[in-house]
């Protein structure tokens, strides 16, 4: 097989999700954001593991995402639209049962006119200026808001990884201001803001990166091991070079592994000078630029050639290869290619 595998840990994902509710009382309700084809992992199989977990709540960024979701677990689960109720969506928010998180004047009216009762939730815009009303739209819809089954009233921390950052302090203070006296459940709290402590927990937390093993989660569990195939081995003398460009000249004789994979499966070219694959726990560094599909990788002092070699996995996480490529650990899971064979794993 030419594919790289991606084997996915469903039990440490539950492990993940179990103590981010931990860090919660007993009142505040926990649930999973499994947007972007599930982090990329798989809407289906994260959707279901969850669900047999616990979760009763599950947010996703648009409706086709949660037709997914409906689909595999059902009408036991709540599902929630952090897009609002968009022009067209309304065939699809009223069959599924789903719910909306308002976002603007035109998505509320557009809301209570062609569903009226059904249930909605409000995003709040506390500081981010990205999604959300702000607190003068707020102000002018708060009455007709309180006349409907509003289920939850969110926002969302725009500075939750840093922990001492004033921004998170800011926006939990506007966040009380505009949801004083009204009866419906509050959330602020993504993985980063239940981390920051209860003073943020309000009702409701929707984790998602450290689910999924990412930062800031410190804590969390590795979810994801990524194991690349080797496709050809090649021994080179000392000046040949290896990939486009001549990027990398062997200056000793060398062996070069060439394995399958590159950035149409998420691997980003820019990994290359900082990046190394395992066989077990010994780094073989990328030599040359990585290809659309192929990477060539020293395994010069290797004992033995191996058949694969290993990218994400014990000695490299998520977030290690974020930080060779400047990005954070989001891109890196939402970027892993269709093409990978995804194997699931639970005890």
């Amino acid at each position: 097989m030419a594919t790289g595998q991606l084997t996915i840990d469903l039990d440490a994902l539950i492990a993940n999700w179990r103590a981010l509710n931990a860090l919660s009382d007993d009142r505040v309700e926990t649930a999973a954001v499994i947007k972007a084809n599930g982090y990329g992992l798989g809407t289906a199989q994260v959707a279901r593991a969850l669900a047999r977990a616990g979760v009763r709540r599950f947010f996703v960024a648009v409706a086709e995402e949660a037709a997914q979701v409906r689909e595999v677990l059902g009408s036991a689960v709540e599902i929630n639209l952090f897009s609002g109720h968009m022009r067209g969506d309304t065939d699809m928010i009223h069959d599924l049962d789903l719910v909306p998180m308002i976002n603007s004047i035109d998505q509320m009216l557009r809301h209570v006119e062609a569903l009226p009762g059904h249930r909605f939730g409000v995003q709040l815009d506390t500081g981010m200026n990205r999604l959300g009303m702000e607190p003068s739209e707020w102000d002018a819809l708060r009455p007709i808001a309180m006349e409907q089954e509003v289920t939850l009233l969110m926002s969302h921390l725009a500075c939750a990884d840093e922990p001492d950052h004033p921004m998170n302090r800011e926006q939990l203070q506007v966040f009380h201001d505009m949801t004083g006296g009204f009866d419906a459940p509050r959330s602020l709290s993504a993985t980063g803001g239940i981390l920051l402590g209860p003073e943020y927990h309000f009702d409701l937390t929707r984790p998602g990166i450290g689910l999924y093993g990412g930062r800031p989660f410190e804590a969390a569990q590795p979810v994801v091991r990524l194991d690349l195939p080797v496709i050809q081995i090649r021994d080179l003398d000392p000046g040949e070079t290896v990939g486009y460009g001549n990027t990398w000249e062997a200056e000793e004789p060398s062996r070069i592994a060439t394995v399958s994979g590159g950035y149409a499966d998420g691997i980003q070219r820019i990994l290359a000078p900082r990046t190394s694959l395992y066989a077990d726990d010994v780094p073989c560094p990328v030599r040359g630029r990585i290809s659309m599909d192929l990477i060539g990788v020293d395994i010069s002092h290797l004992r033995h050639d191996p058949e694969v070699l290993t990218l994400i996995g014990p000695d490299q996480g998520v977030d290690d290869l974020a930080d060779n490529a400047g990005t954070i650990g989001y891109e890196i899971l939402t970027a892993l290619s269709p093409r990978y064979s995804r194997r699931f794993s639970q005890g």
